[in-house]
């Protein structure tokens, strides 16, 4: 099984250390290891880190290196749901400043951060790809385009678990 990642098929909640040697002890899997803990736990802990430089028998240099390098990567916690708001042309022309200020207001952060609580990570990206129907925001793995101060508004409720109306 040198070249394959092992499956995990007892269903049970995997440790970060459970996570790193579900793949074979070689560089090229770094990435994919760094993606898969923070799919666990939405950021990178620095004892993963750790562990999986002395997993690979990497210095812990270079894997801090590709967790900063890559903007999916975080080396903090992230929210419960993760906000991402696109800035490029469509979207800013369209009003993605609007939607941000409306964020910014509803839940009290700013970009890059994330509530005390970890209920809500903010971004903003160059492009979600779906120009045409800006101003556009992803939360978690869901679109919603075309979007007003009050319809932010009404997603907001629905991720806090009720509505304000």
């Amino acid at each position: 099984m040198a070249n394959t990642v092992k499956q995990d098929l007892s269903g049970n909640d995997l440790s970060a250390q459970d996570v790193i040697e579900k793949y074979p002890k070689e560089q090229r899997y770094t990435l994919a290891i760094l993606q898969d803990i923070q799919r666990k736990y939405k950021y990178i802990p620095r004892d993963a880190l750790k562990n999986l430089a002395q997993y690979l028998e990497t210095p812990l240099s270079r894997l801090y290196g590709m967790a900063t390098f890559y903007k999916a990567l975080s080396l903090t916690p992230k929210g419960e749901n993760i906000i991402t708001v696109c800035d490029g042309t469509a979207c800013h022309v369209a009003g993605s400043m609007v939607v941000m200020d409306e964020l910014e207001k509803a839940i009290g952060i700013r970009p890059g951060d994330t509530t005390d609580d970890l209920k809500f990570s903010i971004n903003t990206v160059n492009c979600i790809g779906c120009c045409a129907i800006g101003p556009v925001m992803m939360i978690n793995d869901k679109y919603y385009g075309n979007l007003t101060p009050k319809l932010v508004q009404k997603i907001l409720d629905e991720y806090r678990g009720g509505s304000n109306e």
